[in-house]
């Protein structure tokens, strides 16, 4: 972002990524010594109410502009900010356009005006024109993969990812917050990476206590936040949560067809606009099932939020304290074994670093297997399968100190090997590979691991381009 300034053509630079991933923050923040206009649109609003922004901040950056009319189109709006912007600066100045699917939801010609005002003017002005929208499915619709004016205009998209957990534990540490890894992996599954959440971890707070007072309680800060979530990213939002709520019920995931049966969607009915939108602003994600068609892939809620929400807030969120009294129970203890197989998902590139594989070309599926007359069924939820014709057949065990595999569980590693092997009839070699929080515990059975990995694998940096 900060190589744009340097350049000698203007820029067009896409931000995209998931509500409260930081977006704003980190534009505001980078170019605040050469922002010289900004405007952030309003959501459910009509154009009239956007102009009136648009006047508000004309005023905010321009003061003298005051005596300009309000103008009553968004071209008459864009012509006045061409003119206070004067002729071309040696000096490069940024334009920010925030949550931008907002200003033009309330007027059918905002694209084709901010179209005309890029194509016929800002482009020739030594400026870095930024957009941002946190609809990131809107965003690629619209301006990334626009038809018009706008087709092969932005410079550089930057799709804002969530922090990762060397990126969660690195903030705290900022925050003079120093907690052990185990921990920031509790938040990180209550809350994923996302900083207008973590925020609320106060010095001080085990991860039960800031997970209680950030969401349990009338008082707590995220008290309203599922309710926004969704309506402020997508129309008619019921639909994406209804999928939402669909995939919760299922850890394991469901293909299209299962979630067609599980929900009120029919076949053709948009569903799959909505798993697109849902994936690409960073709610679910979609895995392929080794050895099937890329239509029998499944569909996992991968958000923490959404589904620590579903899981434990919606009925609870009225209980002050109530994390802090149920973190121990059954429930807990079976969600705390996906989320944490979700955040090692997340993370694999810090489990093939682990393993020693950084650099080996792998594809990640899950695997299912039932039961008929002649084979055992199976479920393995993940496989790392390598191009130096090895798999890794992954298990993770969430547990608050050494994990101890006794000899029920050897059989059942035992049989999800044979099975899948059998079933796909694969040559490649088969690794049994158990990711842990603390690690294993050293007895007689620890044999079936092939691979043995702990928590801080997890944490190993994520390149930039990964």
């Amino acid at each position: 972002m900060r190589k744009f300034l340097e350049t000698n053509s203007s820029e067009l630079l896409a931000v995209v990524g998931r509500r409260r991933v930081g977006k704003t923050f980190l534009i505001k923040k980078t170019y605040e010594n050469e922002m010289a206009f900004h405007i952030t649109g309003i959501q459910d609003v009509s154009r009239k109410i956007q102009l009136d922004n648009f006047v508000a901040a004309r005023n905010s950056f321009f003061p003298k502009s005051i005596q300009f009319a309000k103008p009553k189109t968004w071209f008459e709006a864009l012509v006045q900010l061409k003119e206070l912007l004067g002729s071309r600066s040696k000096k490069k100045r940024v334009i920010f356009f925030d949550e931008l699917p907002w200003l033009a939801s309330g007027s059918k010609e905002f694209l084709k005006v901010f179209d005309n005002f890029w194509n016929s003017w800002a482009v020739d002005q030594n400026l870095v024109v930024v957009i941002c929208g946190s609809s990131a499915s809107w965003m690629i619709t619209n301006i990334i993969n626009n038809k018009g004016g706008l087709h092969n205009r932005v410079t550089q998209r930057i799709h804002l990812k969530p922090f990762t957990l060397q990126e969660t534990e690195d903030y705290f540490l900022q925050q003079s917050i120093t907690m052990p890894r185990y921990s920031i992996i509790q938040i990180y599954m209550a809350m994923g990476g996302i900083p207008y959440y973590l925020r609320e971890v106060q010095k001080g707070d085990s991860a039960s206590q800031s997970i209680d007072k950030a969401y349990f309680g009338k008082q707590a800060a995220l008290y309203g936040e599922f309710e926004n979530l969704y309506r402020a990213l997508f129309k008619n939002h019921q639909k994406h949560v209804e999928v939402i709520k669909a995939l919760a019920s299922k850890w394991k995931g469901l293909t299209r067809q299962e979630l067609i049966d599980a929900t009120s969607m029919k076949t053709g009915g948009g569903l799959s606009t909505i798993l697109d939108e849902l994936e690409s602003s960073d709610f679910i994600h979609s895995y392929l099932q080794y050895g099937k068609k890329e239509r029998d892939k499944l569909y996992r809620l991968t958000d923490e939020y959404s589904l620590f929400y579903l899981r434990f807030i919606e009925s609870n969120k009225n209980q002050t304290g109530y994390w802090l009294k149920n973190f121990k129970t059954p429930t807990a203890t079976a969600w705390n074994g996906y989320a944490f197989e979700s955040l090692c998902m997340k993370h694999v590139y810090g489990i093939k670093n682990g393993l020693g594989i950084s650099g080996v070309y792998t594809q990640e599926a899950s695997f299912l297997k039932r039961k008929d007359n002649t084979t055992t069924g199976c479920q393995i939820d993940v496989l790392i399968d390598r191009a130096d014709n090895a798999i890794n057949i992954c298990e993770m065990k969430f547990y608050d100190g050494l994990y101890t595999i006794d000899a029920q569980e050897v059989r059942s590693l035992q049989q999800k090997r044979n099975v899948f092997q059998k079933s796909t009839g694969t040559r490649k070699q088969l690794f049994i590979t158990i990711i842990t929080t603390q690690g294993l515990y050293e007895n007689e059975n620890v044999h079936i691991a092939d691979k043995q990995l702990d928590m801080n694998v997890l944490f190993y940096p994520k390149s930039i381009l990964a």
